[in-house]
């Protein structure tokens, strides 16, 4: 039997970054290149800081500093990625959040050995579960992932994102 997947040091809690907190984002889709699976752990500032993309009364904007993802297909291929900008704006009115995540492939197994590329990973958040003080801290995540992807399987280039 074979697997592919994804591993970490207990539940990637702290990757370390001063003034951080960690985000980790677990989504499944389905797209051209066949359905996936999506693991993303990222470090977000603790505070809000400015924004020309998050600019409403009630937005605040958290840039994510550090991060890196795998997408696993179906056929057991694997695509990593790496944070390269991005963040969330949090709507304070609307209870929700925004993501856009800009990630540079990084390398991969399979049919994406060879690839390279950039992909662009929006959301929408919205809160589920709160702690104690009524801080959100789990949600519902829904969006899409978009780019392009070349070298898959040896070809030299492939359009659409996963």
């Amino acid at each position: 039997m074979t697997f592919s997947g994804n591993g970490a040091y207990s539940s990637a809690v702290n990757l370390q970054q001063p003034n951080t907190s960690n985000v980790e984002e677990n989504v499944a889709g389905n797209g051209t290149l066949g359905a996936f699976t999506l693991r993303n752990i990222s470090a977000e500032s603790a505070s809000p800081q400015a924004s020309n993309t998050c600019s409403g009364a009630n937005d605040l904007y958290f840039p994510r500093v550090v991060g890196a993802g795998i997408l696993r297909f179906q056929d057991g291929s694997l695509l990593t990625v790496s944070l390269t900008q991005g963040g969330d704006c949090v709507d304070l009115i609307a209870v929700q959040g925004h993501c856009t995540l800009t990630l540079q492939i990084s390398g991969g197994t399979g049919r994406f050995k060879n690839s390279s590329g950039t992909l662009t990973y929006t959301e929408t958040a919205v809160p589920v579960l709160a702690d104690a003080l009524n801080n959100p801290v789990f949600f519902t995540e829904t969006g899409e992932l978009t780019g392009t992807i070349s070298g898959i399987g040896g070809e030299q280039s492939q359009g659409a994102a996963p």
